[in-house]
Formats: structure tokens, sequence, C-alpha cells
């Protein structure tokens, strides 16, 4: 006869063959307590990810901020016969981020960069972010940024409205 591994003794049979036995307890304690540690990290994670209370961004601090702020962060002013649009808002947590919108002439949206920033390429048309841009302008301190600026980059990006008189002038500043 042959002997199986979970094998019973029976009278006939005068040797003993052990049950075989399982070491599920085993297996599931080293299964269980990885996830009784990462499980509450997920949820934390989940949480910050998650949580609107200081505004968009998920638990990143956003303020309003003078407009005179915002552009002096990124090394500009407002330009003649700019007026801003909305509010201008200030992002914080490890990084610095001011935005600002304004509305201007046309006819001195090609000036304010160049005077701004003279040492910065002319505005582009190509690859813009966005399918209403018609110009925008991405600024490094290796790619036009003046000395003694606290933004490590500015982005401007230009909206031609309809009424062909004004633009719609979209600035942001940051570290990164």
């Amino acid at each position: 006869m042959r002997r199986t591994r979970n094998a019973v003794v029976t009278p006939e049979d005068s040797e003993v063959v052990p049950r075989g036995r399982t070491r599920w307890w085993l297996f599931a304690a080293l299964a269980t307590l990885p996830a009784l540690v990462l499980l509450p990290l997920l949820l934390v994670f989940v949480g910050i990810l998650l949580s609107d209370e200081n505004g968009p961004g998920g638990g990143r601090k956003s303020d309003h901020s003078p407009c005179s702020e915002a552009l002096a962060f990124g090394g500009a002013t407002l330009p003649d016969g700019a007026r801003p649009v909305g509010k201008c808002t200030l992002h914080g947590f490890q990084d610095t981020h001011y935005g600002t919108s304004f509305r201007m002439p046309r006819t001195g949206v090609q000036v304010w960069p160049a005077h701004t920033y003279p040492d910065a390429p002319a505005p582009e048309t190509e690859f813009c972010a966005g399918d209403d841009v018609d110009l925008c302008l991405g600024l490094g301190h290796a790619r036009g940024l003046p000395d003694g600026v606290r933004a490590h980059a500015v982005e401007v990006r230009v909206v031609y409205e309809d009424d062909a008189r004004t633009a719609l002038v979209r600035f942001a500043a940051f570290t990164t």
C-alpha cells in the first residue's frame, strides 16, 4: 500500500504516518504585519492629497496678495494703461507661486516684455501652453531673467481679445 502524506492510522497498519502540518498562521502574520504598518500611512497620504482645507492644490496655502507684490517677485511692474483682472494670488508650501492677470492695450504687448526683461528672447507664438494663447514667454535665470529677481522662473501668456484693442496677460512668477 502506498503511503500518503495525510494518511491516518488504521488497525491494519502498524506504522503511524503523521498528518501534514501547515503553517498558515505564520504566513498570515507575515502578510498582516506590513499591511497594518502601511495602511495608516496610506490613509494619511490620501488625506493630504484630497485635502482642500487651504485651497486648491491639496493643502497648499493660498492667499490674495497685492498685484504689485506678485509682479515685483518676478522683476516686473504693471505696464502703462494696464488694469488688474481678478485677484492676485500667492500659493506657497515649499515653493512660492505668485499669479496675476491684467488687461493692457494690445499695442504695448510686445514693448512691455522687451522693456521689463531686456535680455530675454522675444515672446513666441509657437509651443504656447493652451489653445487660446497668442503669445508666450518663459524665463529663467539662464534665459533672460535679470539678477536680483527672487523668482526662479517667470511665465507670461498673452491672449488677444475680440475687440482688437486689448490683450489679457497672465503672469506667473515662482520658485522651483
